[in-house]
């Protein structure tokens, strides 16, 4: 049995990724100083609807982890770094078995086996949920375990404490030796001494002004430590999601589990067609989606999604009464599923809304939502490094603030998967490192007292100014720039006036008036602290923008349509100057699965369509495709699989074309014939009406 570790390591955010890795660290022996804006309960992980990703391959698709690799490599545009992707979801089923055993409510079967729906980008129905609030099932059972380790004394939170920036060695290597945070309701500034500093802060998406995050996700924390020299990668790519709903204040998420429940998005086929939708018949909506891409339907990935929602309204003018909006259709559904299944997030629309979604077409248009781009770090290739950790030697970062698993793009549940693995995998790794060091830091130390003076300064400078520009205006300003210019399609002529605008918009800065000068929970001078944090990762994100020219993912120039692997199939990295960032290349893991051409709409059909029974039936699959016999090709690939024998010749197919029966039993009346075998999760490609075979 391994030595208890003597790390004391401080966690920078109390959600999933934060909690885990306080878990991981306190389980070892060590101990954990954990800060957080707000008490860890309101992180943004709590906002998470959907459900988490893992291949436990319960409904018998012959789902694997490996085919979940391919997933999120291919959904990334394989700008994911393979090796650290493989041991994610190499993970996940443990990963979901340990959430289950601390207790999370996961909808199960009637058989009482966990149960799993699709979500976009895959075929395979893999992700586990807690209803439409799995974010905060997850998140509640965390603490719990964290709140064991508190009475044991291993961790100490620190709720309603800002991260102003790390403390860095002044002997010549250095390194992070602890951190300055305030106390947002003393307003005491103070120094904590460290072995080592992991950020779990989320993403940057206040950047944008209005989005689906939660305020406290301002990027502040990432923002001040690329300010002292932390590398920031692939800020180009963010996640804009396709379903939400406008607000005045923030645009609310509807998940996409909605669309894995059977939800379908339409527009009318009669422009400014006039009526409400659930008044429009059948055969005039335009079940856009569907009709283009066959296959997945309404589970595109997000990016793809995104994109034809935005084509229909802004460039077609189709959009539902003329205006930037489409429908979200859920009123074909049982109502008791979606009592059981979706409750939390038609309540949320309805409460915002006024509209009962399960009578009245939802309403919906695409937002900010995530950012697969965070902070460098070591992606593992280098065994001398530890895993995760940034260019600044005892700084690490996970979840979100990273930026190693998602690539270009985010499949959806993948990202309570990456906060929970980054944390297991981070925890380790950081008590390896404090384990290692030759001397510990402690507060004594003179480097302590000097950056406490320093930001103590910089915030009664803060206090003071009185200058003629609002600090909040220059955020609204900012937030409309990165929208319009930065979000679904980019120009580089835009990229390079949003640039200049956001110079202008900095300079300006040096001149806002601080009117709060409260000496008890004062809010605006750490929102204007905040704001310059913001504005150095705006312009880190544009300019990443602005220099890749290529379409891959989330980053869509239509000058430059195509993918360039010859030019960037590369890592964005930058370094921070004065004069804005310094963007440098370096290769990305392609070591899992080779690149390929990422085209949704030529995935064709999986699998021969077979009418009658057979043992060992022969199938030839496409592209993305599934063996459903002794051979088949998966990506391209040759398999070997069994057949087994199915039944023939099922129901008539109207009531529930694409069931699922098990493998071997006939189907129910209604089943279209759909029995399948472990070897044919596509459902699609199967005819109505008649036999399912291997």
């Amino acid at each position: 049995m391994a030595a208890p570790t003597k790390a004391k390591v401080a966690i920078i955010g109390g959600g999933l990724a934060g909690l885990m890795t306080a878990v991981q660290v306190a389980e070892a022996g060590g101990t954990v100083q954990m800060f957080s804006l707000v008490p860890v309960k309101r992180s943004h992980s709590v906002c998470a609807q959907g459900g988490i990703n893992g291949a436990v391959n319960t409904k018998g698709e012959g789902d694997s982890p490996n085919i979940h690799l391919d997933d999120t490599v291919y959904g990334g545009d394989f700008l994911a770094n393979q090796t650290l992707v493989k041991t994610m979801t190499d993970a996940a089923p443990g990963v979901i078995n340990l959430l289950d055993r601390m207790g999370v409510m996961f909808n199960r079967t009637p058989e009482g086996l966990l149960d799993f729906r699709r979500f976009g980008g895959t075929l395979m129905h893999r992700t586990a949920y807690a209803g439409a609030t799995t974010g905060q099932q997850l998140l509640y059972a965390l603490d719990e375990q964290v709140r064991r380790w508190e009475v044991a004394g291993n961790i100490k939170k620190f709720e309603f404490w800002e991260f102003l920036g790390i403390v860095r060695s002044e002997d010549g290597d250095g390194k992070c030796i602890g951190l300055v945070a305030q106390d947002l309701r003393s307003m005491q500034i103070e120094s904590f001494a460290a072995d080592a500093v992991v950020l779990a802060t989320g993403g940057p998406g206040i950047v944008y002004g209005k989005s689906t995050n939660s305020t406290i996700n301002t990027g502040t924390a990432a923002g001040a430590v690329h300010r002292q020299g932390a590398w920031y990668a692939n800020g180009e790519f963010v996640q804009v999601h396709p379903t939400a709903v406008p607000g005045e204040d923030k645009l609310r998420l509807i998940s996409e589990s909605v669309r894995g429940e059977g939800g379908r998005v339409w527009v009318p086929k009669k422009p400014n067609d006039p009526r409400q939708g659930q008044d429009i018949p059948e055969t005039e909506r335009d079940y856009f989606l569907e009709e283009k891409y066959p296959k997945y339907g309404n589970l595109v990935p997000r990016d793809i999604a995104t994109r034809e929602i935005f084509a229909k309204c802004v460039d077609d003018k189709r959009g539902v009464f003329g205006q930037n909006q489409v429908y979200l259709d859920v009123t074909h559904i049982d109502r008791r599923q979606l009592d059981l299944k979706l409750r939390g997030v038609l309540e949320i629309y309805e409460k915002f809304v006024g509209d009962d979604p399960r009578d009245v077409p939802m309403r919906i248009f695409p937002a900010v939502h995530y950012s697969m781009g965070g902070l460098w770090v070591n992606n593992g290739l280098d065994s001398s490094l530890p895993k995760h950790q940034t260019n600044i030697e005892g700084l690490f970062a996970v979840g979100e603030c990273d930026y190693q698993y998602h690539g270009a793009n985010r499949l959806g549940a993948n990202s309570l998967l990456s906060c929970l693995t980054t944390g297991l995998l981070v925890g380790p790794e950081v008590c390896k490192y404090a384990d290692g060091l030759q001397t510990h830091p402690d507060i004594a130390m003179p480097e302590f007292a000097k950056q406490k003076a320093s930001r103590t300064k910089e915030y009664e400078k803060l206090s003071a100014m009185s200058g003629p520009e609002n600090p909040f205006e220059i955020w609204r300003e900012m937030g409309t720039l990165m929208t319009e210019n930065m979000t679904v399609v980019r120009y580089n002529n835009r990229l390079e006036n949003t640039l200049s605008k956001l110079d202008e918009l900095d300079a300006r800065y040096d001149r806002v008036s601080v009117t709060d000068v409260g000496g008890w929970t004062n809010q605006t001078v750490p929102f204007t602290r905040q704001l310059k944090n913001m504005l150095t990762l705006a312009r880190v994100m544009t300019t990443g923008a602005l220099l890749r020219d290529e379409s891959r993912g989330a980053h869509y120039k239509p000058d430059f349509p195509e993918r360039n692997d010859e030019q960037f199939l590369k890592t964005t990295v930058a370094a921070y100057t004065p004069e804005g960032p310094s963007i440098s290349y370096e290769a990305v893991d392609v070591s899992q699965v080779k690149p390929r051409l990422r085209n949704y709409t030529t995935d064709s059909t999986a699998a021969k369509k077979v009418e009658v029974a057979a043992k060992n039936g022969v199938a030839h699959g496409a592209v993305n495709g599934y063996a459903n016999g002794s051979t088949g090709y998966k990506n391209g690939i040759a398999l070997e699989l069994p057949g087994e024998l199915v039944g023939a010749n099922g129901g008539n197919g109207t009531e529930d074309p694409l069931s699922t029966t098990p493998s071997g039993a006939f189907p129910r009346d209604g089943g279209g014939g759909t029995a399948q075998s472990r070897h044919s999760p596509n459902m699609a490609d199967i005819q109505p009406g008649k036999g399912g075979a291997n």
